[in-house]
């Protein structure tokens, strides 16, 4: 079987590597690998089975989302302008409980029809039925790193039925869709899992050798029951239940003091920062510039749409390079080039995807194109600095994963746009009715 052969040319292409440089030319791609990028293309122009002009359009890696509950599009806006611990409490457990595996299907079809139609291509998933959320990242085309997200505040029968439940899945999906689905371990969070129940789920990714996400000191009001439940902060108490003897990705990590810093460094601790929906749930701006300082890899995640309210990363982006101007006072705290990295190759090697996240010979061919020819886009002063301060989801005309096209001139190939949106609408109205 011949390997597919496509040339784009007469484009430009941000590369978003540690030198974020900016190639104007062509990209040659074969298979699902980027197999040339520079000014003229390596072979004559008929050896391509597709030649695609890229004149008017930007060129660069895929958005990688590194924190988000894809199904909980179906609460987008159900319970806004509350605290975290009422939020959950009070409205999203009571319906999530009302959940039903075709529920789950229907919100994450959405909810990857929204990512894929704002540019993100690679999105770690944690959330419950995740046979659905597989299913639909499967057909979907683009990568999802998946995970049976576990509370464990119920019996002992039903600990052991949903840890078995979240290893059975981790076993069985991980390495499927051509590699695209990877997968990880998951106790929700310290405040969720009792103590003996997160080190059974450590055991369980040194069995699978699997790495670890959780939720970590996302709150301030969290870090203190920690505290007066178990006598240690977040951090110190899953160094102590052998958490961090795995690799490890936390979401949120907003309440850190200096040591716990130092201490995620120590163990190559990943953190998944969430901007708006920490910002939106008032639950405190991270430590991002001292994270990074200490070397702690450091990432963009959406979160839910329930607490977003959308999964546009380039939000998530200008989010991360503005406010960290603003609370440090220092207009240089997150370039837009920093940004950038933290919305591709930082978040590819946050949750351990091998060649993706940057654009690069030998690399996977995961990457969007952008519309610039667009007033927003004028002057073409500095392309990096658009793509962070002025470009949008909406700007996204074009989505390849693993060489396959996901959608182009904004219409996706792999999924039924208005079938999904009129049954998720169904499934919204069944919710309620419950």
């Amino acid at each position: 079987m011949s390997i597919s052969k496509t040339l784009i040319r007469n484009a430009i292409f941000v590369t978003a590597d540690a030198e974020n440089s900016i190639v104007r030319g062509c990209m040659a791609i074969e298979g699902d690998r980027i197999a040339f990028l520079g000014e003229t293309p390596p072979h004559p122009i008929e050896q391509y089975d597709r030649v695609i002009d890229g004149s008017g359009k930007l060129y660069l890696p895929g958005l990688v989302n590194t924190h988000c509950h894809a199904a909980m599009s179906l609460l987008r806006g159900y319970g806004d302008d509350l605290a975290l611990q009422i939020w959950l409490e009070q409205k999203m457990w009571p319906m999530e409980a009302k959940f039903t595996s075709e529920d789950v299907y229907w919100g994450t079809s959405l909810s990857v029809l929204e990512m894929i139609k704002s540019g993100t291509t690679s999105f770690v998933d944690m959330y419950d039925h995740m046979d659905q959320v597989a299913e639909v990242v499967r057909q979907s085309g683009i990568r999802g790193v998946l995970t049976r997200g576990v509370i464990g505040l119920c019996p002992p029968d039903v600990q052991e039925r949903k840890l078995q439940e979240a290893i059975r899945f981790a076993r069985d999906w991980h390495g499927q869709a051509d590699g695209r689905i990877t997968t990880m371990m998951a106790p929700h969070a310290p405040y969720t899992c009792p103590p003996d129940y997160i080190e059974r789920f450590v055991q369980a990714a040194h069995d699978l050798n699997l790495p670890i996400h959780t939720h970590m000191s996302e709150t301030a009001r969290e870090v203190e029951a920690n505290v007066e439940q178990y006598g240690l902060r977040p951090v110190a108490h899953l160094e102590k239940l052998g958490v961090f003897t795995r690799p490890t990705l936390v979401a949120h990590g907003v309440h850190l003091t200096d040591e716990e810093i130092a201490t995620l460094a120590k163990y190559d601790v990943r953190v998944s920062h969430n901007p708006g929906s920490n910002l939106k749930l008032a639950s405190g701006v991270a430590r991002v510039i001292d994270l990074m300082r200490a070397g702690v890899k450091v990432s963009l995640g959406t979160d839910s749409s329930a607490s977003n309210n959308n999964l546009d990363m380039f939000e998530e982006m200008q989010l991360a390079a503005l406010i960290h101007k603003g609370v440090s006072g220092d207009p240089v705290a997150v370039p837009a080039r920093t940004a950038l990295r933290m919305g591709t190759a930082a978040g590819a090697e946050s949750i351990w995807l091998d060649g993706v996240g940057t654009l690069a010979a030998g690399n996977k061919a995961d990457f969007i194109a952008l519309d610039i020819d667009q007033p927003h886009f004028f002057p073409r002063t500095d392309l990096i600095s658009h793509i962070v301060y002025s470009a949008g989801g909406q700007d996204v005309a074009d989505v390849c994963v693993n060489g396959s096209w996901v959608m182009e001139n904004r219409v996706c190939l792999t999924l039924d746009e208005e079938r999904i949106k009129r049954e998720f609408a169904a499934r919204f109205e069944g919710l309620l009715a419950r």
